[in-house]
């Protein structure tokens, strides 16, 4: 009898090529590893606890579905993350979503959970009144965010939120890195002017 594999160890494109062969152990291995990033930056888009459950659910299904269609040319996460935000876009262009929440998901009842799922403007160590401006400013980009057209948001929310490169953003998005930052040019220029009307 063959020992288990220590997948926990082995770098995605292994565990991946394992997946490509059927191995199931290695597919649970790769929702283990992201299963809180899909459902975060899912989450981040929808605003909404069981449609983001549902989407990062569906992402996953999709992933084993075309295992044998990923490009170990190009990074496991990218190509992941960029199925969930396609179906996330998918979602919010059948729908309106009201807000993106800077204090993370109203569900979340870990400090983990909490951190998860929400992002911060303000530094740390500001006075009270401080605080109060920086969330009342935090509730106005939230509705700016929520405005944005789906391509728009996406970028902005992988850039800003996720920290992701321009390169990364355009695998992810499978767009041209051009677009990506025509993209994002916009939506800062749309957010700079209804933060402005918001005043």
């Amino acid at each position: 009898m063959t020992p288990p594999l220590e997948l926990q160890n082995l770098p995605d494109a292994d565990v991946v090529a394992l997946a490509q062969q059927g191995r199931e152990i290695a597919f649970r291995e790769l929702i283990r590893r992201y299963e809180r990033p899909v459902f975060s930056l899912v989450y981040r888009m929808c605003r909404d606890r069981t449609t983001a459950e549902d989407l990062a659910q569906e992402t996953f299904i999709r992933v084993l579905n075309h295992i044998d269609r990923y490009d170990p040319a190009f990074k496991f996460s990218s190509w992941l993350f960029k199925i969930a935000n396609n179906l996330a876009i998918d979602n919010l262009r059948k729908r309106r979503v009201p807000t993106i929440s800077m204090d993370g998901s109203p569900d979340a009842t870990t400090a983990s959970q909490i951190e998860a799922t929400s992002f911060e403007l303000a530094s740390h160590g500001e006075s009270a009144l401080e605080a109060l401006e920086a969330k009342e400013l935090g509730t106005a980009i939230e509705r700016a965010i929520a405005g944005l057209r789906p391509e728009y948001r996406a970028c902005i929310m992988l850039r800003h939120v996720e920290d992701r490169s321009y390169e990364e953003i355009a695998a992810t998005l499978d767009l041209p890195l051009g677009t990506v930052k025509t993209y994002i040019h916009r939506a800062r220029h749309e957010l700079r002017k209804a933060l402005e009307n918001a005043r």
